[in-house]
């Protein structure tokens, strides 16, 4: 064994004794309510699938069809030769949804965060970010070179004290939220975030991932959701997950648009996304519009799993959405219960450090329209027996 592979062993049985050692299940069906793993059909507890578009007939018949009349990819970055027709399709099209004057789309929201951050802000700045933000905001802020201040979760207090505080010693504040938090279910206070960016000149930015095309009347995110008119200057958002395709973008002015196109490195460095993906993305948008039920269900299958869980004995913490996070504490208990879930027949996984602060491991289930009551039912069966099993309930 070479000095790297002796090195990576150690660090790997560190992990494994700590108890964030991590392995793939490999799902061999589609992704739908229920997956086949091991060949064993169980339910999906734990997908970005929130609408279930990842199987609709209309998104993978645009698919086909952009294949057929466009090739299997774009074969450069969108400034060389990588530009297509539905690339820019697609940015109109999602500049309308969000209701901004413009829009840019990036290969992943990872990389739409860290286009942004990087291009807005460098040694000089400030950005101010919610203590429970994605790792891509945290990531994109530490490769940009500004300072890095965090609130703690949604306390509007701490932000204007932070605000006050750094008044006039920076070039450029920007302050960074989640709209919907991805481990925790709970929804930004974005009217007052805004209050307070505004009477402090701050830029405001929402990642808006797992808000678009599920919260709001016409799923149109956070800002619908508070019927925002005003004062939020960027919003970044997902293909990936209600939309059921790939991809991020970036939505606001055609200035910063304009911007971003001449200086997110990640947009000017990646290889365009190719046109099967942007067709669904496209007709995925259309489904959203035109099938408001899709969103009912969804929102009806929460409520009743979330107050069921509840009802159970299980700390759901301060959830809000079809993120409903099953609290649990310890890392190893939080893992032998996804265990028992999975032998009950549900994959639901267990989330660790770092993804959640030391001490606040849990099951991170998430719902899709498309689940049955039957599913519902068997999902909380197997949460109470295994509850019970571990002293949890």
């Amino acid at each position: 064994m070479n000095s790297l592979d002796s090195f990576l062993c150690q660090e790997i049985t560190e992990l494994k004794q700590q108890g964030l050692y991590r392995i793939l299940r490999r799902i061999d069906s589609i992704q739908g309510p229920t997956v086949v793993i091991d060949g064993r059909e169980v339910i999906l507890l734990c997908s970005n699938n929130y609408l279930g578009l990842a199987n609709h007939p209309i998104l993978i018949n645009a698919q086909i069809g952009a294949s057929k009349e466009f090739g299997t990819g774009a074969c450069a970055s969108r400034l060389i030769s990588g530009n297509m027709l539905l690339h820019e399709r697609l940015e109109k099209r999602i500049a309308e949804f969000k209701e901004c004057e413009s829009a840019i789309v990036f290969s992943t929201g990872y990389m739409a965060n860290l286009g942004v951050i990087t291009s807005l802000v460098r040694k000089g700045d400030l950005v101010i970010s919610d203590r429970l933000n994605h790792a891509s905001i945290i990531d994109g802020i530490r490769l940009s070179g500004a300072e890095f201040r965090v609130y703690p979760h949604k306390d509007i207090g701490r932000l204007e004290q932070l605000l006050k505080h750094s008044s006039n010693r920076f070039r450029r504040t920007l302050i960074i939220t989640d709209g919907i938090f991805s481990m925790d279910g709970d929804i930004a206070p974005l009217p007052e975030i805004i209050k307070v960016s505004k009477r402090f000149n701050a830029i405001l930015m929402v990642d808006d991932a797992h808000a678009t095309g599920v919260l709001g009347k016409t799923g149109r995110g956070t800002k619908e959701y508070y019927n925002i008119k005003e004062g939020l200057d960027i919003v970044m958002g997902t293909f990936s997950k209600a939309f059921a395709s790939l991809g991020g973008f970036i939505a606001g002015s055609k200035v910063l648009i304009d911007y971003l196109r001449n200086k997110a490195r990640s947009f000017i460095y990646s290889t365009g996304l190719p046109p099967s993906v942007l067709a669904s993305s496209l007709a995925a948008i259309d489904v959203i519009e035109k099938e408001p039920e899709l969103r009912q269900r969804l929102w009806k299958k929460v409520k009743r799993i979330k107050n069921d869980l509840k009802s159970l004995g299980f700390d759901t913490m301060e959830s809000q959405t079809q993120i409903i996070p099953v609290l649990i504490g310890k890392e190893d208990l939080t893992m032998k219960m996804s265990e028992l879930l999975f032998k009950e027949g549900i994959l639901a996984v267990g989330i660790r450090p770092p993804s959640v602060p030391k001490g606040t491991s849990r099951i991170r289930v998430s719902i899709m329209a498309m689940h049955t009551d039957e599913h519902i039912e068997r999902a909380l069966e197997a949460f109470k027996k295994a509850g019970r099993k571990l002293g949890i309930i």
